[in-house]
């Protein structure tokens, strides 16, 4: 709470000051941070220079005209001319471009324009190398922004809504991922490589209509473009990369090429469900880039993934605790296991790219790009179980056993699912820059064929009987089954244009428009979205205030389509909705360095709802448009220097987000004398009965309190041992009893607190002696890390089992999550 006080007050602290700060980031032309970069004032003495991670930060005097010089070795100078006011802070990035013997163009990035977008947060992909994370990649350092209940998924939800309502663009191409995941053991490496990750730009809503139809989310991500030679090789007990970089001498050609495998057996063989997993994933990705002539530049993406997934379980031991004013119980069920299970998810891509820039304000961009997936289900999994107390009294000789049995049966899951998933997108992008207009426009068509082939069931034997029981058919409790092909062509495009009003940067406003329409059920939607932002001038303070309103809609894709029972609606609508969100950024100076705030409200007003339900992380739709829900909520974010030269991030948020599902109902029986009644007996007949309205219940991403931080720090005595702190908190989350209306999503997981910490050593850098023949002298950096997964062995649940007693009493038994694991890793650059 003391904290949580801080940051919301922090914004009062600041005091008039007749100075100003100038701070940011200096880059190499291969878009890493530079160290040991000197800035000092034209015409004064003394300087600053960069830390470690390329950060710098100088104070300047207000009101007055001075020039910067960024100067260091073996690199071009720049000169950067400015004019701040008493106690503004001016973030900027600087790129600077190897001496060869002429002076090359001068890149100045102004970091000032991504605080002045609505909803965008500010991420720095080089954390993804030091942030402590079962799952590396830039998804797990959104997490601590938006929150997770997943430590093995890079799946995230965002204010409220599902995994499949968050958009990722990786150079202009939209990109997915697999679909028949059912648990995070599955899964296989992001799409996203963070070893050839040069930008990201991440907005948790409110953003633009050059965005695609999503309710949630967009992750923008941009590959480096090298002008020079360079590599990295990742080795780790979970996972290992390697990533070339290069160009040719007259800078017309470069590539990136970039290898990862990926195997969480270690991760897994640690958790209750006891057996031989086989997990491995796999891909190769690979970005061309050739300046055909100053006008023309042509650009090649690439990427291949496999993913394999085998498991042959042998047993399970799940534990919990009963207390009630009634009794006390220490309930378990052991299961023992017989079958297999293999799935298989392959993914390809490829797009295409032709820039022409006619002339310095236009630019058009023409894309062309194809999606396959294919993913494979086969499940034969046979499990016999037995509930009841187990003791847990090591002086008894039945230590760990169940003493008290309460149910016993036998379930079998059986699968044999096939998904196949092209997408075909041409796309044509550009804008105009005429000064105080920013002009863009899109158009695109996706060619979308899914064939899918669904077959599953489930066999319940509950105390000798099959369930639902039934004395003269044998019954199965679940199937599913569907076969569907489906051909779809989606028309979108969009025109917005960014207003700088008057003669400077106070008022800046965001407005366009963009259409979706598709023949899968001929629906034609338009999604107007406006944001703006403006410094006020009569302030003393660096503060940018923002705001944004705006129509997103979300046609269906595979997944909403398909109904509880496997058959397939294609009348299904979009999910739409509208929303507003206003808040503010702050740059200050604490503790005597750069510090920045953020805080946003938003609200959410969403209708035409297709609800769904989540277990682990596959999600089941009902495949109608038969709800209305609301999110809304306040997310504040911290950055700053806790400890110099260290920046840290610390993000906390607040939600409700629930719906209204119709017809949802159930009925009150009573008995003669107007009592309530459950069941019926021989002096409890119901002679009556009533319709009750449930009305808006939690939906399942409802979480009230997410927290997240991001903190680093070093040894006083040598800056190359250096700590690394994770930590995720998020409030309960509600789970759903399948088949109850009364208790739709009654149930309650609790609490996700996750702690993870990383150590590292730099063991040798550029500055480091070598000697001619040394096989490092090629080496800029070699660090190895020590990181301790869940560092507080907290037994996160993920999900429930729910269990029958011999009385018909379901009991919830918890899915646990990983437990306290070690990893140990090593980063090499050259």
């Amino acid at each position: 709470m003391r904290l949580l006080t801080l940051l919301l007050l922090l914004p009062l602290f600041s005091l008039a000051q007749k100075t100003a700060t100038v701070s940011g980031l200096i880059l190499d032309d291969n878009d890493k941070p530079l160290p040991g970069v000197s800035i000092y004032i034209l015409g004064k003495n003394g300087s600053v220079s960069t830390n470690d991670s390329g950060r710098f930060s100088i104070t300047v005097t207000a009101n007055k005209q001075i020039a910067l010089i960024f100067f260091a070795e073996g690199w071009n100078s720049i000169r950067k001319t400015m004019y701040l006011q008493a106690g503004e802070n001016e973030q900027v990035t600087i790129k600077l471009e190897r001496f060869t013997g002429k002076l090359d163009p001068v890149i100045v990035i102004n970091q000032s324009k991504g605080r002045r977008d609505p909803g965008r947060v500010t991420i720095d992909p080089t954390r993804t190398e030091v942030n402590p994370s079962p799952v590396s990649g830039i998804e797990q350092l959104i997490k601590i922004f938006v929150g997770s209940n997943n430590e093995l998924t890079s799946q995230y939800s965002v204010r409220g809504g599902s995994y499949d309502e968050n958009l990722i663009y990786v150079n202009d191409f939209e990109v997915y991922r697999p679909y028949l995941v059912r648990s995070g053991q599955q899964e296989g490496l992001s799409f996203i490589n963070p070893d050839l990750t040069a930008g990201v730009k991440f907005y948790n809503g409110g953003f633009q209509a050059k965005y695609g139809d999503k309710l949630s989310s967009v992750l923008d991500i941009s590959y480096k473009r090298p002008t020079t030679s360079g590599g990295s090789v990742h080795l780790g007990l979970l996972e290992q990369a390697v990533h070339l970089e290069g160009a040719s001498k007259n800078k017309k050609f470069s590539y990136l090429l970039g290898v990862r495998n990926r195997s969480n057996r270690n991760l897994l063989s640690s958790q209750e469900t006891k057996g031989n997993y086989v997990p491995s994933s796999s891909d190769i990705q690979a970005l061309i880039n050739y300046q055909l002539s100053k006008k023309w530049e042509l650009e090649l993406l690439t990427n291949y993934s496999y993913t394999k997934f085998t498991l042959f379980p042998e047993e399970s031991k799940l534990s919990s605790s009963v207390f009630s004013p009634l009794f006390t119980a220490n309930l378990a069920v052991d299961i023992y296991f017989d079958g297999q299970e293999k799935d298989q998810y392959s993914t390809s891509f490829i797009g295409f790219a032709a820039t022409n820039s006619p002339n310095k304000n236009l630019r058009l961009k023409w894309m062309v790009s194809s999606f396959n997936n294919n993913e494979q289900e086969n499940i034969d999994i046979t499990g016999a179980y037995l509930f009841g107390e187990r003791n847990f009294d090591r002086n008894q000789a039945n230590y760990g056993l169940i003493v008290n049995p309460l149910g016993a049966g036998v379930y079998q899951n059986y699968a044999r699912n096939r998904l196949n998933i092209g997408v075909l997108n041409f796309s044509h992008k550009g804008s105009l820059d005429n000064g105080k207009h920013f002009l863009q426009w899109g158009q695109s068509i996706d060619q979308q064929t899914i064939s899918d082939k669904l077959h599953e069931w489930e066999y319940n034997d509950s105390a000798g009987y099959s369930l639902p029981y039934n004395p003269s058919t044998l019954s199965l409790f679940k199937v599913l089954k569907g076969r569907a092909d489906i051909d779809v062509t989606r028309l979108s495009g969009y025109i917005q244009d960014n207003i700088q009003f008057k003669d400077s940067s106070d008022f800046i406003l965001q407005a366009g428009i963009r259409y979706n329409y598709n023949t899968l059920n001929n629906e034609l939607l338009f999604s107007p979205r406006v944001g703006f932002s403006f410094i006020p001038k009569n302030w003393k303070k660096d503060v940018v205030i923002k705001a944004s309103a705006g129509i997103y809609n979300q046609p269906p894709f595979y997944r909403e389509l398909r109904r509880y029972d496997g058959t397939i609606n294609k009348d299904l609508k979009s999910q739409k909705s509208w929303q507003v969100s206003a808040g503010f950024d702050y740059n200050f100076k604490w503790l005597g360095r750069p510090a920045r705030l953020q805080t946003e409200l938003y609200y959410k007003n969403m209708w035409a709802v297709v609800p769904y339900d989540i277990d682990n992380v596959r999600i089941r739709y009902f495949g109608e448009n038969m709800a209305k829900a609301y999110a809304t909520g306040i997310e504040t974010r911290f950055f700053g220097e806790l400890v110099k030269d260290a920046e840290s991030w610390v993000s906390i948020g607040f939600m409700k987000t629930k719906e209204d599902i119709e017809n949802d109902f159930y009925r009150v029986y009573r008995n003669a004398a107007g009592e309530v009644i459950n069941g019926s007996t021989i002096d409890k007949v119901p002679v009556d009965s009533s319709a009750v309205q449930v009305g808006y219940v939690r939906r399942p991403t409802d979480r009230m309190i997410t927290f997240g931080m991001f903190f680093q720090d070093y040894l006083s005595t040598n800056k190359n041992v250096r700590v690394y702190l994770n930590t995720l908190y998020g409030s309960n989350l509600p789970y759903n009893i399948p088949g109850s209306v009364k208790y739709r999503n009654a149930l309650v997981i609790e609490p996700y607190i996750r702690v993870d910490l990383g150590l590292s050593a730099l063991l040798m850098d550029v500055s480091t002696p070598k000697r001619s023949h040394s096989p490092f002298r090629g080496f800029k950096s070699i660090w190895a890390s020590l990181e301790v997964f869940n560092l507080i062995d907290r037994p996160n649940t993920i999900s429930y089992l729910l269990i029958k007693d011999f009385a018909n009493n379901v009991f919830t038994m918890p899915n646990r999550l990983t437990p306290r694991l070690l990893n140990l890793k090593l980063v090499a650059k050259w």
